[in-house]
């Protein structure tokens, strides 16, 4: 009931906020955006706004509050803000952000930048931050966080409760203590809730958990959020090669990933950056989609060419001009829709050299008998229509044809895409597109050729 309270208001200072921005209000704007709003709210308000008025609002912002407002923009519109700062304001700002945060602040900013915003940080944390930054920030070692607390096997309960009253806070997300030996090495982790049931007496080596597996600092990020979402994780341990700690990767983190690839999937089906700026200046996002539209007029002008081909039979026979993005058209929503669930099924691990096999006979029996069903349909109209038993036999073993190459393909496609590290979600559509085309095409006007000629 409180959240739904809060959600309400949160509604209506956006509401108000809005109102105010409308009547030229800005002391009222600055009161309400500092005062009343959270900095995820900050966020959402600023990438829901066109570029002026966004850079109003971002000016009416306290300092105190950027820091925090910036951590939940997206990379695009980040990467302007940062821009416009100098090494000392980043600094001011960046003075409370935790260490894999900081990193992926950091990764936006030119190689200088970086270093004079290093030198202003103290020794430990740049230590923290240069340790996360050596690593690529789509694997474990860009996510984790260095903040960790951890404890020896051979201390009581009693002496870990007093070591964390020590503390003023405890980092995030902290739902366990890891346990290290002496070198650093791993052993296992701690939960809090056990802790907290246990004899005080009794040792860290008698209540931990060992049979928690870390996460390797090389893993790709994709797998980490798999790994969380399998065994319903909360934070995780990192470890280099030799099982030496790290760092650990927290629940917060692993959300954004699994955002960041939902929406890495549906705009690289567009030909789009995941990071696409809403209300991006006009020749900013005219650039970006231009190349994209040359490459589907590339694979357009491919199927054209095949059409080409058989200028003389479709002037002969005009149905087939009007029947033929039938085939084409059934091909390519046969074709996506295999893509997609093959697409899907890579993502979250399913799909392996053990089952493709299994995979690929599903998707072939399916085309087989969708292709039938649909043919039967669209030769019956098309017999009707244009009272010509042939064409109608035509269009059905084209569709038939079509429907299995479609299956095949976008079962196949994918696997190949990803074995040449080309992202399948990017370029898989285009190509499956140009195919079930081509193939809808040959396969229709090639057999209308043979039978009308």
């Amino acid at each position: 009931m409180t959240d739904i309270l809060e959600k309400s208001q949160a509604r209506q200072r956006l509401r108000s906020l809005s109102e105010a921005l409308d009547s030229g209000a800005l002391k009222q704007v600055a009161r309400i955006l500092n005062g009343g709003l959270s900095p995820s709210d900050i966020a959402h308000l600023l990438e829901s706004s066109p570029p002026r008025q966004r850079a109003l609002l971002w000016n009416l912002v306290d300092k105190d509050l950027e820091g925090e407002v910036l951590q939940y923009l997206s990379d695009d519109i980040r990467g302007y803000f940062l821009s416009q700062l100098n090494a000392q304001e980043l600094a001011d700002i960046i003075e409370d952000f935790e260490s894999d945060d900081l990193a992926d602040l950091l990764q936006q900013l030119p190689d200088t930048v970086i270093q004079e915003v290093l030198e202003t940080m103290d020794e430990q944390d740049r230590q923290r931050v240069e340790e996360v930054l050596s690593y690529p920030e789509d694997t474990a070692g860009g996510l984790m966080n260095t903040d960790t607390i951890t404890v020896r096997p051979d201390i009581s309960i009693d002496v870990v409760l007093r070591y964390l009253r020590r503390h003023r806070n405890l980092p995030p997300m902290t739902d366990s203590l890891i346990v290290v030996s002496r070198r650093d090495d791993f052993i296992g982790m701690l939960p809090i809730t056990k802790m907290l049931v246990s004899n005080p007496a009794s040792t860290v080596r008698e209540v931990m958990d060992t049979d928690i597996e870390p996460i390797p600092v090389s893993l790709s990020d994709t797998k980490v959020a798999t790994l969380f979402e399998r065994y319903d994780l909360i934070s995780a341990p990192v470890v280099n090669e030799e099982g030496r700690l790290l760092g650990r990767i927290t629940i917060d983190d692993v959300v954004d990933v699994i955002r960041e690839d939902a929406d890495h999937s549906l705009m690289s089906m567009a030909g789009l950056d995941e990071d696409e700026d809403t209300f991006a200046p006009v020749w900013k996002t005219s650039r970006r989609r231009a190349v994209w539209l040359g490459i589907n007029l590339i694979t357009a002008l491919i199927a054209s060419a095949v059409i080409g081909l058989f200028e003389e039979t479709i002037a002969k026979v005009v149905a087939l001009a009007v029947l033929m993005p039938i085939v084409a058209s059934m091909g390519g929503i046969a074709g996506s829709q295999t893509l997609t669930l093959v697409i899907r099924g890579m993502a979250v691990g399913q799909i392996s050299g053990a089952n493709v096999r299994w995979l690929l006979n599903r998707e072939f029996l399916s085309g087989i008998l969708n292709g039938l069903l649909w043919a039967a349909v669209v030769a019956g109209a098309a017999m009707l229509w244009f009272q010509d038993v042939m064409i109608g036999a035509i269009i059905a073993a084209a569709l038939v044809i079509n429907l299995v190459a479609a299956a095949l393909v976008g079962t196949v496609l994918p696997l190949f895409l990803k074995s040449r590290n080309i992202d399948p979600a990017l370029a898989g559509s285009v190509i499956l597109t140009t195919v079930t085309d081509v193939v809808g095409f040959m396969a229709f006007l090639g057999l209308a050729t043979i039978f009308y000629a």
